[in-house]
């Protein structure tokens, strides 16, 4: 398979897997989202924003544009916890809550609309390029995407597959059986 024939595919996936999120984003609204189902158990508010924005941080590093977030939005989305997560417990994550649910869907879009641009802007021969190479750093050791790499480290085509397309699947999946708990249904068959 060529790396066209590659990254249109990759391309079309990202769409479809963003066409998930605003079906999901606009069957819903702040009480679906920030609902407390129990302890342990985090709310969809937490897997929303917290996938939302690791795509924003991956596709600001890969990008090099840097993060959409920052103090304008979050005084806009008033989200809780002004922390993706990634390194904090689901302790602290059952906490996190969404005030401004429409200020949200619009940092959602600005997001998949800026990863979606440069995804159709990006020359298909890049995507074998190692842009983390091994040894690979502690950060990302542990990683669904460590284990994905190859012998010379992480390419970009690994880096758009596991940090953003298939790390939005596995929370898409959250939310789904999220959806459940307040009464909504699953998003496909």
């Amino acid at each position: 398979m060529t790396d066209a024939l590659v990254l249109d595919s990759l391309r079309r996936r990202m769409r479809a897997m963003h066409s998930l999120y605003e079906d999901a984003t606009s069957t819903m609204g702040a009480e679906h989202v920030n609902h407390f189902e129990r302890e342990g158990v985090l709310p969809i508010a937490f897997s929303l924003f917290h996938y939302v924005n690791m795509q924003d941080t991956s596709a600001g590093i890969l990008t090099g544009e840097g993060l959409i977030w920052g103090p304008a939005w979050q005084e806009r989305v008033q989200v809780t916890i002004d922390d993706h997560g990634k390194e904090r417990t689901v302790d602290e994550m059952i906490h996190q809550r969404i005030g401004d649910y429409d200020a949200f869907v619009e940092y959602q879009t600005a997001v998949f609309a800026r990863t979606e641009a440069w995804l159709a802007d990006l020359d298909p021969a890049r995507l074998t390029e190692v842009i983390v190479p091994r040894p690979l750093p502690p950060v990302v050791a542990d990683t669904f995407s460590a284990r994905v790499a190859g012998d010379d480290g992480i390419t970009l085509l690994d880096a758009v597959e596991c940090w953003i397309y298939q790390h939005g699947l596995r929370h898409m999946g959250e939310i789904e059986l999220a959806r459940g708990f307040v009464g909504l249904g699953g998003m496909t068959s």
